[in-house]
């Protein structure tokens, strides 16, 4: 145990394992809406230009990738990173009732137009999940519950209802929950290392840190919301209980972090990373391939 342990007993979260299974990609149940719907440039992500509603070259009948074995080599990066965090099944099973969008042309446009949206909505169902197993924001507990009801609600309108959605609105009182709930969490490790020697400046949100040397830095509790760290080395940074939601982690260095317990992370922002097997990751969490 280091000297730092004891801090994080202020604030421990109850996470055992991945609570919300649903909301990962199920590619089999999904009608390559990420493939269709969304736009890209050609850029050190993506090899090619595609617009958006436009099928991928390499997407197949079935919806399958035809170069899915080979899509880093080929200049596809960015399709290993994404996540749709199950919103594709969600609109292809449940929005659309099974409804293939090739088969029926009429819905491709409305289908992919849905997409974005359910993308969205996801995304905040993911952070109330992770919010409710907050030990340290149990006060706020009734008002995260509603607002993942809400949510959940919301995703299973009809199409029409869908695109009708003030979706910035519906974010913005989300948002607020989960900026209460980052305060409860973090605020405890934040004042045991207050007047510590050392201690570094606090980060506000959508801090550039883009190349920052932080290596082996103490960023626990640290607000690191909308940061860019793109290309930051955080090697060995300790950064238990820092918030990390929205953040850019493209291409930052996290071999030999400790994230276990960093809060509002997500697979895409691993899987936009470097690590190696010393890498501590939060439970529920995957290792990249191309980390080994």
């Amino acid at each position: 145990m280091s000297e730092h342990d004891n801090d994080l007993e202020y604030v421990k979260t109850s996470r055992s394992g991945d609570p919300r299974p649903d909301l990962h990609a199920d590619c089999g149940s999904c009608f390559g809406l990420c493939c269709a719907a969304l736009p890209f440039a050609a850029s050190a992500d993506f090899a090619i230009d595609k617009a958006a509603g436009e099928p991928c070259a390499n997407l197949q009948p079935y919806y399958r990738c035809g170069v899915h074995n080979s899509l880093r080599e080929l200049g596809f990066r960015g399709c290993t990173v994404y996540d749709c965090l199950g919103a594709g099944q969600q609109v292809s099973r449940v929005t659309f009732g099974g409804q293939d969008w090739r088969q029926a042309p009429h819905s491709a446009k409305q289908m992919f137009e849905v997409f974005p949206i359910m993308r969205q909505l996801h995304e905040l169902l993911w952070y109330l999940t992770e919010a409710l197993t907050f030990q340290s924001a149990r006060s706020i507990h009734d008002d995260l519950s509603e607002a993942l009801e809400e949510t959940e609600r919301l995703t299973r309108l009809d199409p029409d209802s869908i695109l009708g959605l003030d979706v910035a609105a519906h974010r913005a009182g989300v948002n607020a929950l989960l900026l209460r709930a980052s305060e409860l969490v973090r605020s405890p490790v934040l004042r045991s290392q207050k007047g510590a020697p050392g201690r570094r400046k606090p980060y506000g949100r959508g801090a550039d840190l883009i190349g920052a040397k932080l290596r082996g830095a103490d960023l626990r509790g640290a607000n690191l919301r909308g940061a860019y760290l793109i290309a930051a080395d955080l090697r060995e940074a300790d950064m238990r209980m820092a918030d990390l939601i929205g953040a850019d982690l493209r291409d930052t260095d996290l071999r030999g972090a400790n994230l276990t317990d960093s809060i509002f992370l997500t697979q895409a922002q691993i899987n936009s990373a470097k690590g190696d097997v010393r890498t501590k990751l939060p439970p529920g969490f995957s290792r990249p391939g191309h980390w080994l």
